[in-house]
């Protein structure tokens, strides 16, 4: 079965376009032109693979599909990669916020689209034959293959980027991570940006997590560290229990 990409655009040049080169590449296409009659093809059988959603839509804010998307069980995996002319910092802040999983300006190169949707695909699409589909430390578990987290045998839900932030903390576990670096290589933000957005899903993530959350140490001035599998032992395998998130620090603190 081919692979299934929604784009939701209300410019009709754009959609003929964007659909003509998709089944070029050899996708398969769904089309709406407004917010609603998105939603309403993002909830046909089977869900899409991906979907292409434009922010500026002239019913519903694609931040508000975004929301709704991700909200709704069998679509709440899927891909989403927002289309705007709006390219300022805190759009594409928002656009993450409510979870998408990539971000492109208008006007963009269609090549440039296609290779990101490529490349949101192959991220989204399983892990290699190197990685083990289900990693274990301490009382935390991560199925990477369906996307899955269990802490103390409990499923805890987190959203694509919550997941993609947390996959990211466990692959270097040990090594400090700073804002500008998981800014470039969570978000595709270019380093040197100045938000609280790592600080806040850090904080969100933490809380979800529950009594492990104690497992991503924040290193005041510099950014975090997921700790490594020995120091995780010494805490007793379940963290602080009870010990309260540290809290969100501004950038540069």
């Amino acid at each position: 079965m081919s692979t299934t990409i929604l784009i939701v655009e209300d410019e009709q040049d754009l959609l003929d376009t964007l659909e003509f080169n998709l089944q070029r590449e050899g996708y398969g296409t769904r089309r709406a032109a407004s917010g609603r009659a998105g939603l309403e093809a993002a909830a046909l059988d089977p869900a899409p693979d991906l979907v292409l959603l434009d922010l500026m839509l002239p019913d519903i804010p694609g931040t508000e599909v975004c929301r709704q998307i991700r909200a709704t069980e069998r679509t709440r995996k899927v891909p989403i990669v927002m289309l705007t002319a709006r390219g300022d910092e805190l759009d594409r802040v928002v656009g993450f916020e409510v979870g998408a999983d990539d971000y492109v300006t208008k006007p963009f190169s269609v090549r440039e689209l296609m290779l990101r949707v490529r490349a949101v695909l192959r991220r989204v699409g399983g892990p290699s034959d190197e990685d083990p589909a289900r990693l274990e430390i301490g009382a935390l578990q991560v199925d990477t293959s369906s996307h899955r987290v269990w802490v103390g045998g409990e499923e805890v839900r987190l959203t694509a980027l919550e997941f993609r932030l947390l996959s990211t903390f466990l692959a270097r576990a040990g090594r400090v991570q700073t804002r500008d670096t998981l800014l470039a290589d969570v978000w595709g933000m270019h380093a040197g940006l100045t938000t609280r957005t790592v600080d806040t899903h850090v904080t969100r993530l933490r809380k979800k997590l529950g009594e492990v959350g104690s497992y991503i140490e924040t290193l005041r001035g510099v950014g975090y560290r997921f700790r490594d599998q020995e120091e995780i032992d010494g805490l007793g395998g379940a963290g602080e229990v009870g010990a309260a998130p540290a809290p969100a620090l501004a950038d540069g603190s």
